[in-house]
């Protein structure tokens, strides 16, 4: 059987690609590698938040309040010895959550909860979520673009938290935060809710914990993974439909902040859903009294 024969052309052509292949797989090989190290590196502090949030869920708050304890220490090492850039900012927001949870938890040995406890809650993330937001260099939607579209943004705000307390209302019943609908207890239950509970909320979750993995993952991955702890993180509420529902309400203001960079807006949507949840469908139904 006679061998072919091969034009010098085309073995010029196959000897200049075996090294093109090699190079190619060495690529291959490498983004392979690179994007397990990803993996791991935000992989292991998430896996950890899920696993403690399940005691929370169980009931087993001193364990849970060592273990984020160790986790905060963890976090905060890591920081300062990891030199990628990227998994800083990402470790840097689950520190202010792993911080947020310890608040959370210290909290209510002082007082009842109520609605101005919020306020004890959430003020002290002030300063760690600034700090955040400046060394994170956030890109958002600049002031005068949120100006010009206020007038679409409020009524869709106010219509899409009705529709999503709604649904929540069913699934938790939760209870009323003020005693009844008057102008004073409105206006507080508003202004705490929306600049105080959402503000600090979608600052952590969305602004700086999604755009960090975003960057570190892709917008896929950071929309999922930011949603993912969003629902988790509402484990105090002792149901798994909550977590679930939490998590489908943080994807869809994961996406809307992609895809707008509109901090206020998914502020408004989200102050809106917990006005509706927490002040007037306890004090008129489900509903029936906005109809």
């Amino acid at each position: 059987m006679a061998t072919p024969e091969f034009p010098p052309s085309e073995l010029k052509a196959k000897k200049i690609s075996l090294p093109k292949l090699g190079k190619i797989l060495k690529i291959q090989t490498e983004d392979k590698i690179g994007f397990l190290k990803r993996i791991f590196y935000t992989g292991v502090p998430i896996t950890a938040i899920i696993l403690i949030e399940l005691l929370i869920f169980s009931g087993r708050l001193k364990e849970a309040s060592i273990a984020y304890t160790l986790l905060l220490l963890a976090l905060s090492f890591s920081i300062a010895v990891t030199e990628n850039y990227q998994v800083r900012k990402i470790y840097q927001a689950l520190l202010i959550l792993t911080i947020f949870r310890l608040i959370n938890f210290s909290m209510p040995i002082f007082f009842e909860i109520n609605l101005y406890s919020f306020i004890f809650i959430y003020a002290p993330l002030a300063i760690p979520i600034t700090i955040a937001t400046t060394h994170q260099e956030i890109v958002h939607e600049n002031k005068r673009d949120t100006l010009k579209k206020l007038w679409i943004y409020i009524p869709l705000s106010v219509l899409t938290g009705f529709a999503f307390a709604q649904a929540e209302y069913i699934l938790i019943g939760a209870r009323g935060l003020i005693p009844d609908l008057s102008s004073a207890n409105l206006l507080a239950l508003i202004v705490i809710m929306v600049f105080v509970v959402a503000l600090i909320e979608e600052l952590m979750f969305r602004a700086i914990l999604q755009t960090s993995l975003e960057e570190f993952l892709g917008p896929a991955g950071g929309i999922i993974l930011a949603s993912l702890l969003f629902g988790i993180m509402h484990s105090t509420y002792g149901t798994p439909f909550e977590m679930v529902y939490t998590f489908f309400v943080g994807g869809f203001l994961g996406y809307l902040f992609y895809r707008t960079r509109s901090l206020p807006l998914v502020v408004m949507i989200h102050g809106s859903i917990n006005v509706f949840l927490f002040g007037i469908l306890p004090l008129t139904g489900s509903g029936s009294g906005l109809m």
